[in-house]
Order: C-alpha cells, then sequence, then structure tokens
C-alpha cells in the first residue's frame, strides 16, 4: 500500500522542523525538549503537531523517532521512516544529523513539485551517496504516494537489475528521448514506446550521455540542467587534529605521570631513565656521592 500525498503546507512544516530539529541537537539541546518545543511552533492547521506528540511519546519509551515515524504510514512516507531508522540504528555510521538534512532537502523539494522524476532520482542518491542499501530502500520508495503504478513496478524491477544493467541506460530506456531516436531513425512518427515512458527527453538525453559512467556525474547534470534538488554530501573527516597542540602537550604529559605512577605500584620507578647521559669518561666513571661501597 502506497503512503498518502500531502498537501503543500505539510511539506513546508515538515522542511522546517527537520531543519529545526537538527539546529538544535546541533546547540545541544535534548532531542525531548526539542520535540516540545518545535511543536509548538508550527501550523496549527497542519497534522505534524498531532505527529511531533506522538514521536515525543515514543523518543519517551525508546529514546529514537524512527520507528514511530514509521508507525505513522497515513503522514510520514516509508522512504522518511527508513531514512531516520538507519540513522538511529546503534552500528550506523549514518549520523541522525545527516539524515534530518536529508529529509528536510526532500520536503523543500515536495513542496515546490510533485513530479516523480525529480523525487525518485533524489531518492536514489541518497542511497547512493550515503550508502542506505539499495534493496530496503527501493522497495520502500516503491510505496510512495507520488509514484503511481508504472512507476512502482519499475522501481521494483531495479532492486534485480541494479549491478546488471547500467543505471543510465535503465533511465534512458524509460525515457521520451528513445522513443523520438526510433521515430527520427525509421521516419515513423507513429511509433510507441515499447514500455511506460517514466522520463522526459531531456533526461533520457543526459541519462544516455552518462553511460557507462559514474552515476554521481549523471546527477550533478540533472541539477545543473534541469534543476533537480541536490542530495546534502556526507561530511567530511576534520582536516585539523581533534585536540588543539596545547591540550594534546598536556595529554602527553599527563600520560607519562600516568605511566610513573603505574611503574612505580608494580615494580618500582626506573630512575636510570632519567639520567642524563654524557660522553666524558671520567664523568662515567665517578660514582654517585650516596654509594659508600667499599
Amino acid at each position: 500500500m502506497s503512503s498518502p500525498l500531502l498537501s503543500r503546507e505539510e511539506y513546508v512544516e515538515q522542511a522546517y522542523f527537520f531543519r529545526t530539529y537538527r539546529e538544535r541537537i546541533d546547540e545541544n539541546v535534548p532531542a525531548q525538549e526539542v520535540l516540545s518545543s518545535v511543536a509548538a511552533e508550527l501550523l496549527a492547521t497542519t497534522k505534524l503537531p498531532l505527529a511531533i506528540e506522538f514521536l515525543s511519546g515514543e523518543m519517551q519509551l525508546h529514546g529514537r523517532i524512527g520507528a514511530g515515524m514509521a508507525k505513522l504510514t497515513h503522514y510520514f512516507s516509508p522512504f522518511q521512516a527508513f531514512v531516520m531508522q538507519r540513522a538511529e540504528t546503534e552500528e550506523s555510521r549514518f549520523d541522525v544529523r545527516n539524515a534530518l538534512q536529508l529529509l528536510e532537502r526532500e520536503a523543500e523539494h515536495r513542496s515546490q513539485s510533485s513530479e516523480p522524476q525529480a523525487l525518485f532520482i533524489y531518492q536514489f542518491e541518497c542511497l547512493a551517496r550515503h550508502q542506505l542499501g539499495y534493496d530496503e530502500g527501493l522497495r520502500v520508495a516503491a510505496q510512495d504516494g507520488a509514484y503511481n503504478a508504472d512507476w512502482r513496478a519499475w522501481i521494483e524491477g531495479l532492486r534485480r537489475q541494479l549491478g546488471i544493467r547500467d543505471f543510465g541506460d535503465l533511465i534512458y530506456a524509460r525515457s521520451q528521448h528513445l522513443v523520438d531516436e526510433l521515430r527520427r531513425q525509421r521516419h515513423d512518427d507513429s511509433i510507441e514506446a515499447p514500455e511506460p515512458v517514466l522520463f522526459g527527453a531531456q533526461e533520457g538525453r543526459i541519462a544516455k550521455a552518462h553511460r557507462g559512467k559514474d552515476p554521481l556525474h549523471m546527477f550533478a547534470a540533472l541539477q545543473r540542467h534541469l534543476g533537480y534538488p541536490s542530495v546534502p554530501r556526507p561530511p567530511r573527516k576534520p582536516a585539523r587534529p581533534v585536540f588543539e597542540p596545547h591540550v594534546e602537550v598536556r595529554f602527553q604529559r599527563l600520560e607519562g605521570r600516568l605511566a610513573l605512577v603505574e611503574s612505580e605500584v608494580k615494580d618500582g620507578i626506573d630512575l636510570t631513565q632519567f639520567y642524563q647521559q654524557t660522553n666524558d669518561p671520567a664523568a662515567r666513571k665517578k660514582r654517585p656521592s650516596g654509594d659508600r661501597s667499599s
């Protein structure tokens, strides 16, 4: 069963919710407090405040909201719940902040356009860039109310064809550009597409030009030429050290002191490691003043 489409104002409020949730988590505001406060800021004529009230209860019980979103199938899409659940999995390297940013961008796009082509490319790029898993990701994407029966059948088929056929070729084969080329080659305008057309002529032209190439390049071309929504990139590793240099020096000193304490507890402290080395033979032969051996 596919999830229902919502009104524009619902998606506008969703985008605000995901953005505010992410920003306040970055400010170290507890998630439960964020959910309680942001619900009062949302448009009361939408269903989102009620949904957040339910998610707040899920947060209190389980410490996460992804499972709660999956239960609200009449409001959140399966793909939205899937992205959040992936981020909340303990062993996942996909951060909750990244998930909220992906959902924010998707909600912004839904508030501006209902075209399934751009939505699907966005969702597929999310799976590709953030390594969320194609099989499960495409399964939940196919349940979105934005896709009709032809789209759902094609997305389900992708789960079996990925890795066997080139992704650009799969898009080109279901585009108006292929039909236009067949008509031009055979000089017959009555030729119909062998399968339902899902992508326009421009999408097909770009897909054909990127056959055999990295799909990420095709996504970037679709964004440049057709205004498709861009997917937020995974965060880069910080170039600067985790600690400031002076803090790092203090840690090294503490480590040295702890090593001395451990040595004293075990076998006593070996003072020879602190003796000053010298090249003077006479100094090396000279005994310490405290040595009274005869």
